[in-house]
């Protein structure tokens, strides 16, 4: 009997020694040397490839990793990659998303195909938040949203989760255009390749996209915007009509809440389960590497902007989000899905 106890109290002791020893392992010490992967749900050509691989390059030092990667899993407009980090990625901190601006939205309109909950997720920050908007080639006839109206206009989407589908069929359902939306285009610069050679005739992307890979179209009359949504104006686009402009006031609470893809941008987040301590280090190398002169001017060697938002900042509009009333929800899920989810 006695060499039982003796026996179970060394292994009690260690056990102790073990969880203590883990528990002693500082987030430097945990990050040091590791591999860690940054997952987007798009082609790393869009502007979710440009921002991460910045933030991977600002950010390894700072955490003091042996590497930070970049890996795509386009599908879904981003839905496959946020369901994979969300239920099967290490939550030990070692792995990051990039989630798409529209994670929201698809949660709460598309709960059977979203497998993951938005306001678990920890935010580390943003780097930068842009509106959407619908741009169309000029010789389609379509330079103005009511053109939209009265002509069938094909557009290029990437997938249901992404606002290529969800803009223009918002707009289909709130106002009355004519938008025809072919989905299956993995990134924005193939759909934006599609609409070069006129297999379609528009996009909506953020006016940040369209700005870094396309402003030239605008500046020539290639292409032209015709419609914005966001909380505020895009100072490029006086006199491009917002989407909240244009709806009734009962769905003006549907366009503010479909505008929350703006304000969430191009950012980093974890899934559920990373230890705390990892989280604070993690937030404050974002933090430091976003709002370094050396992070905006590898923004604007690749044509981007920087606007720094904190991960406290974006949580909080995340879960303002998710608790959208209900009967708002049905009624976007109508006019997005026809009422599926």
């Amino acid at each position: 009997m006695k060499n039982i106890l003796i026996k179970s109290l060394a292994a009690a002791a260690l056990v102790a020694g073990s969880v203590t020893g883990a528990q002693a392992q500082s987030a430097a010490d945990f990050y040091k040397g590791k591999q860690v992967k940054i997952l987007i749900g798009f082609g790393v050509g869009g502007t979710y490839g440009k921002y991460s691989t910045i933030l991977a390059e600002r950010i390894k030092p700072l955490i003091g990793a042996g590497s930070v990667v970049v890996q795509s899993m386009p599908g879904g407009g981003g839905l496959r990659m946020t369901n994979y980090a969300y239920n099967v990625a290490p939550k030990d901190g070692s792995v990051l998303m990039m989630p798409p601006d529209t994670i929201v939205v698809t949660q709460l309109m598309k709960p059977k195909a979203a497998k993951f909950d938005a306001s678990k997720l920890t935010w580390l920050g943003s780097a930068i938040q842009a509106n959407a908007t619908i741009g169309i080639r000029a010789d389609s006839g379509v330079t103005k949203i009511e053109h939209a109206m009265e002509k069938q206009v094909a557009m290029g989407s990437s997938g249901i989760g992404s606002q290529t589908y969800l803009v223009p069929q918002l707009t289909n359902g709130l106002i009355g255009t004519k938008f025809k939306i072919v989905k299956g285009y993995k990134g924005s610069r193939k759909m934006q390749l599609a609409m070069e050679q006129n297999e379609v005739q528009g996009v909506s992307l953020t006016w940040l996209a369209w700005k870094t890979n396309k402003l030239d179209w605008y500046q020539k009359g290639f292409a032209k915007i015709i419609l914005q949504m966001g909380p505020t104006d895009e100072p490029d686009l006086p006199g491009v009509p917002q989407l909240s402009s244009m709806v009734s006031d009962a769905d003006k609470p549907i366009v503010s809440f479909m505008s929350t893809m703006s304000p969430i941008g191009r950012g980093l987040a974890v899934p559920p389960g990373v230890p705390q301590d990892r989280i604070a280090f993690l937030r404050d190398a974002f933090k430091k590497a976003v709002t370094d002169p050396a992070f905006a001017a590898a923004a604007k060697e690749r044509k981007l902007q920087v606007n720094y938002k904190s991960g406290e900042e974006i949580q909080g509009i995340v879960n303002d989000a998710v608790k959208t009333d209900a009967a708002l929800v049905k009624r976007a899920q109508t006019i997005l899905f026809g009422g599926a989810s």
